[in-house]
């Protein structure tokens, strides 16, 4: 493997057409709608409700991050494969890449190495068209809200200033936080402040990822909040009439894709929100039509487990109703030297005494995990600057928790190395799983679930709300939307709302600045700090780095 990039590795392996990767799942090629040889939609009636909890869900998350990830995508297909090679059937259930990260600082997000779901160039890219399809359905609403405020026959009085509902693009661009829309005279449209969002971000986004039919999903459209009347009377997409037209452009969209691992396995990629921003897992429906179709489903939820485990168990896993039976907690012990105090440029540079101060992170997410009742399995995300005395400290400091801590070297070795990972999670799973429970009831007071995530997830001693956020309470308050899921927009890279506050801080004050509402979906969602819904590129974005040849043959994007 010496001297391969992801992107060669990948385009060495000869892909199996993708009726083959199917029948692996008992499916026939009727099953399928197929987007050339090597990806499918799935049709939402191969979803067995009576299956989804016989069957087994592993969820895998990571500790507090370092900017470039701790490779949980990698850690998920690598598993995956190493489950198939102990003899378990199992398939593993990812998010979509979002162009933004692709062209940015990040990179792709089909895994790496010999642990990747193919083809990577296409999933990376525009896939099936499922992202597309979700910026049109938003974009065709925030059209719909200018042209009502414009028309004279079907005004519905909607007040400018007080418009909820932004428009979204599926890049990394700063420039457009903060927009001037209508200027160039009356037939252009009404003169207002507007703002893009990144579409992982949009409410589109989080309702696909939420519905549970094509019909619920209509629903979910209708009741978007977009803004309000001059007389302060709220008013839904449903009003503009715009929820039949938003669920045509996304009836494909709803199904999920299939695809496979470089080692012929079964992969199902569905939706894409970020977990800082937004719910940061894959879509109901594709979880439940994996756990439909196997009978082990590895998971994925974005960043650390502050975020997309808790967004994962609190609101996907309870509205849902699914039943994980583990949770993988992935770390690189380059991440452990950063918590325990390493700066980037000694990353990469071993030390026991930092990596023991960095546990400290670590413990804290394992804390967290078992207060949703499950029991966690560690993952080393193997790197070659691991020393062997750190990784035996970890592995001897997670034994005396009570918990598996495994070497993962699906990067180098694919499923052959993470078999003893594989093992070590059928072991949770088959032995010691229990019934997962959430944290908190949707029933609670908004104020109460908040308190609630910033106290028992982050170790926060105290929470604050700002002005805009009292406000927001009360138009919650108002609306009757108390039992709604509270989902977070905070840093990843911090226990906190401080990004300097690394490892395990304690005794810090959460401040919540304001609270989005986002009611198709389901969920509140208070803003934590200086938090941007559009990120802006890196100074040396990762597109620089990209070429095509005359062949369309793309190398760097990986």
């Amino acid at each position: 493997m010496t001297g391969l990039s992801d992107i060669s590795i990948a385009q060495a392996k000869t892909l199996l057409h993708i009726k083959e990767i199917a029948k692996k799942l008992k499916l026939v090629e009727d099953d399928l709608e197929m987007y050339g040889k090597y990806k499918a939609k799935l049709p939402l009636s191969l979803i067995d409700e009576r299956k989804v909890n016989k069957h087994h869900l592993v969820l895998v998350t990571a500790i507090t991050p370092t900017p470039a990830g701790e490779g949980k995508t990698t850690v998920s297909i690598g598993l995956t494969e190493g489950l198939n090679k102990i003899g378990k059937q199992a398939l593993v259930v990812l998010r979509e890449p979002s162009l933004g990260p692709v062209f940015g600082l990040k990179g792709g997000a089909t895994g790496g190495g010999y642990s990747q779901v193919v083809p990577m160039e296409d999933i990376n890219l525009h896939f099936t068209g499922d992202f597309n399809a979700i910026e049109k359905a938003n974009n065709l609403l925030a059209a719909l809200i200018d042209n009502n405020i414009q028309s004279k026959a079907q005004n519905l009085r909607i007040d400018p200033r007080t418009i909820l509902w932004k428009r979204v693009i599926d890049m990394n661009d700063r420039a457009l936080r903060d927009i001037t829309i209508g200027l160039g005279g009356t037939s252009n449209g009404v003169p207002r402040q507007d703002s893009f969002n990144i579409t992982p971000a949009s409410e589109v986004m989080a309702i696909l990822c939420m519905a549970s039919s094509l019909e619920n999903l209509k629903e979910r459209l209708g009741n978007i909040l977009i803004g309000f009347t001059f007389d302060k009377q709220p008013v839904f997409a449903r009003d503009l009439k715009a929820e039949n037209a938003m669920t045509i452009l996304l009836k494909e969209a709803i199904k999920p894709n299939l695809v496979q691992t470089l080692e012929e396995n079964p992969a199902i990629i569905h939706g894409g929100p970020f977990a800082n921003i937004a719910q940061g897992t894959n879509t109901i429906i594709a979880t439940k039509m994996g756990l439909s179709l196997s009978d082990y489903v590895v998971t994925e939820a974005g960043f650390g487990a502050d975020l997309g485990a808790e967004k994962f168990l609190n609101i996907k896993s309870q509205f849902a109703k699914l039943n994980p039976k583990c949770v993988v907690l992935v770390l690189t012990i380059r991440a452990l030297r950063h918590h325990g105090g390493a700066k980037s440029d000694a990353y990469n540079i071993p030390s026991l005494a930092k990596v023991a101060e960095g546990f400290k992170n670590l413990e804290k997410h394992i804390e967290n995990i078992r207060k949703f009742n499950i029991e966690p399995v560690v993952a080393i995300n193997s790197f070659v600057s691991d020393s062997e005395d750190e990784v035996n400290y970890i592995i001897k400091k997670c034994a005396g928790l009570g918990v598996h801590a495994v070497l993962s070297e699906g990067w180098a070795k694919g499923g052959e190395g993470t078999k003893k990972l594989a093992a070590a999670v059928v072991d949770v799973v088959e032995n010691k799983a229990t019934q997962y429970k959430p944290l908190y009831s949707w029933k609670l007071p908004i104020k109460e679930k908040i308190e609630i995530i910033a106290k028992e997830i982050y170790g926060a001693k105290k929470v604050v709300y700002g002005v805009q956020a009292e406000l927001n309470l009360k138009r919650i308050d108002r609306l009757g939307f108390n039992d709604f899921a509270v989902c977070m927009a905070k840093t990843q890279k911090s226990f906190s709302d401080d990004d300097k506050l690394i490892g395990r801080p304690k005794d810090f004050t959460i401040t919540v600045r304001e609270i989005e509402i986002a009611a198709g979906a389901q969920f509140v969602i208070p803003i934590l700090g200086k938090m941007s819904r559009m990120p802006g590129l890196p100074t040396i974005p990762a597109s620089e780095h990209m070429t095509i040849d005359k062949n369309g043959v793309i190398s760097g994007l990986s």
